[in-house]
C-alpha cells in the first residue's frame, strides 16, 4: 500500500513540531493549539511525550503543519 496522496509520509513527529515551532514559535504555538506542554514551560522532548500519547492533539498538530506546508 503506498502512500502517496499523504502529506504526512516520511515525516517524523518530530520534525513536524520542530518546523511548528521555528515558523510560528511556542506563544503562537500555544495559542493555536491549547494545550500545556506548549503554553506552560515548553519544550520539544515533553511536548513529543505527550503529543505521542494524545491522539486528539497529534492531530490538530499534523493538521496546522498540512495547512503551514501548503500556504
Amino acid at each position: 500500500m503506498t502512500q502517496v496522496n499523504n502529506p504526512l509520509h516520511g515525516i517524523t513527529l518530530e520534525k513536524i513540531l520542530t518546523e511548528l515551532v521555528e515558523h510560528y514559535g511556542w506563544d503562537e504555538l500555544g495559542y493555536r493549539i491549547d494545550i500545556r506542554c506548549f503554553n506552560q514551560d515548553p519544550s520539544i522532548k515533553s511536548s513529543l511525550k505527550f503529543l505521542r500519547k494524545t491522539e486528539w492533539a497529534r492531530t490538530k498538530v499534523e493538521a496546522l503543519y498540512i495547512n503551514m506546508v501548503q500556504k
